[in-house]
């Protein structure tokens, strides 16, 4: 079994950062890709990002040239750093790791980004 509790969302302006943390407890040592998905309400779920163990990277088309994503392996967490966020990027952000087959979530974190 493996934990996740995020941290970092809430309210900003259009133009502005964040930085989303996603602390990983229990049988970390078999997680390998962790990311980030984000949920719109009424909308699909969305992968956002998604980092490797060896720090090989994935974006959403949408959030290229503006997040970025990184890892603490010695923290067991990894991070999701947001810039010149837009109206659109308001979800409910939710860390993730995929082991075997089986997914496992953190309870999720608002970010509202205001025009």
């Amino acid at each position: 079994q493996v934990q996740l509790v995020e941290s970092g969302g809430g309210l900003v302006q259009a133009g502005g950062s964040l930085r989303l943390s996603c602390v990983a407890s229990g049988s970390i040592l078999r997680i390998n890709t962790m990311g980030w998905y984000r949920r719109v309400s009424g909308k699909q779920r969305e992968l956002v990002a998604s980092i490797t163990l060896r720090n090989s990277t994935n974006y959403a088309d949408s959030v290229k040239g503006r997040f970025t994503i990184s890892r603490d392996n010695a923290k067991s967490t990894i991070y999701l750093h947001m810039n010149s966020l837009k109206p659109e990027d308001t979800a409910v952000y939710y860390c993730y790791t995929l082991i075997t087959a089986t997914y496992y979530w953190g309870q999720g974190t608002q970010v509202t980004v205001s025009s």
